[in-house]
């Protein structure tokens, strides 16, 4: 297990086939009846998203900035069960349920404790400079197969 270093951000693990990102809920996250406001677990989620791929070994920002395009997400179904409160200890759960030449589908959780608080189907597709989907790299698409396999943690 790598040593933790103390003066790095957070990050998560992925875990038999699952990315496990914490988040703390901060009073900023809050609105004004004291809970997360609906747009911040989006946040929560794309968090979590970016952390798994570094973890997977794609360099999302190499590749853009050599012009190979970005990640945009392209279809969103979420699904908000119970909120959660300034404080709280959450996590985000990520798996990846599906990989296409162009496209990621990805189902997350936002937990705390034992409790879904917020449901998502999420497809991300790689985009060019022009808009228009492009064919993921090949070493991306086996990196996600490692993933979706592993019965071992990647982290």
């Amino acid at each position: 297990m790598p040593s933790l270093d103390l003066d790095m951000p957070a990050t998560g693990r992925i875990v038999a086939g699952e990315h496990r990102f914490p988040i703390r809920v901060y009073f900023e996250d809050t609105d004004l009846s004291g809970i997360v406001y609906h747009a911040n677990y989006l946040r929560y989620m794309e968090r979590a998203r970016s952390d798994m791929l570094r973890l997977a070994g794609v360099d999302q920002r190499r590749h853009q900035e050599a012009g190979g395009g970005a990640y945009a997400v392209t279809a969103l179904n979420i699904r908000y069960r119970a909120p959660a409160k300034l404080d709280d200890a959450l996590l985000v759960l990520t798996r990846l349920t599906q990989v296409r030449a162009a496209s990621v589908d990805i189902q997350q959780r936002v937990m705390r404790g034992g409790a879904v608080l917020t449901h998502a189907e999420v497809t991300a597709a790689l985009v060019g400079a022009s808009g228009r989907p492009q064919r993921q790299p090949k070493e991306w698409i086996a990196a996600f197969a490692r993933v979706m396999e592993s019965g071992d943690n990647l982290s």
